[in-house]
């Protein structure tokens, strides 16, 4: 498929999709997220994928939605354009999906962000929720994922007055995985993704939704999910490859079932 508004490539069982609206730097319209959405699809159906790595470049994530595309739509042409859907489709993929992230992460670019599993962020990245000086709130998430992630005071915070986090910020209240020289922030996320991508897919697929279900549900109900994931695992050819290989101390080779 020919994307026009991403860059779609796939090294070493990871695939990488870069945005790019440079001029926009990287603002989220309807085509973009759409093209990203059939991107990331494709690579969570193809077995030679193992794990995914979403990057804009070292001068912005995303530095927001479109506005050109929202400030003259009433709430039904909202509501029927229902552009905020395209969202759940990232975080209905089955395999982890990495976040790169250098300079501005603003608004839809931070609700993007937050959609993936974790975040890789540059020193000169920057995440906020600035929706509040447009006369609205985030809406894609932000925030919910915000506030599990970096606490109600800070949310509040970035969501009521615009505070913007550093990137230090960002690790420090457990927002993002790490922070790395801007020249290095895509190679580390791609490292990242190559060491997950290189376990056993099945455990991989069921780790992170158990880890999702501590966000969904009661601590007694993510723990019996978590369980049952377990055992599941011990009628896998992973589970007998993977602690055989331990056992005769040589490298695990998996099949995915």
């Amino acid at each position: 498929m020919t994307y026009e508004s991403i860059k779609l490539g796939i090294n070493e069982r990871v695939g990488l999709i870069r945005l790019r609206r440079p001029q926009a730097l990287n603002a989220l319209n309807r085509a973009l997220l759409t093209e990203l959405n059939q991107a990331l699809q494709a690579l969570d159906a193809d077995d030679d994928v193992g794990a995914i790595v979403i990057a804009g470049d070292e001068k912005a994530f995303a530095a927001g939605a479109d506005i050109n595309e929202m400030a003259q739509a009433s709430a039904v042409e909202m509501l029927l354009r229902d552009q905020i859907s395209l969202f759940d489709g990232i975080t209905s993929i089955r395999k982890p999906v990495i976040a790169a992230v250098s300079g501005w992460c603003l608004g839809g670019g931070n609700e993007l962000a937050m959609a993936c599993d974790m975040i890789v962020a540059s020193e000169s990245a920057k995440f906020g929720q600035p929706e509040i000086n447009l006369g609205v709130i985030p809406g894609a998430g932000g925030t919910q994922r915000l506030t599990r992630a970096v606490g109600k005071a800070i949310a509040m915070e970035m969501v009521l007055n615009n505070r913007t986090l550093s990137a230090d910020e960002a690790l420090h209240y457990g927002l993002v995985n790490c922070v790395v020289p801007v020249e290095q922030y895509l190679e580390e996320a791609m490292a990242l993704a190559r060491e997950i991508a290189s376990k056993a897919p099945l455990a991989i697929r069921l780790g992170k939704e158990a880890v999702n279900q501590a966000f969904e549900s009661s601590l007694a109900d993510g723990i019996s999910k978590e369980r049952r994931a377990f055992y599941f695992l011990f009628s896998s050819d992973d589970q007998k490859e993977g602690m055989q290989a331990f056992l005769q101390k040589r490298k695990a080779e998996w099949k995915g079932r």
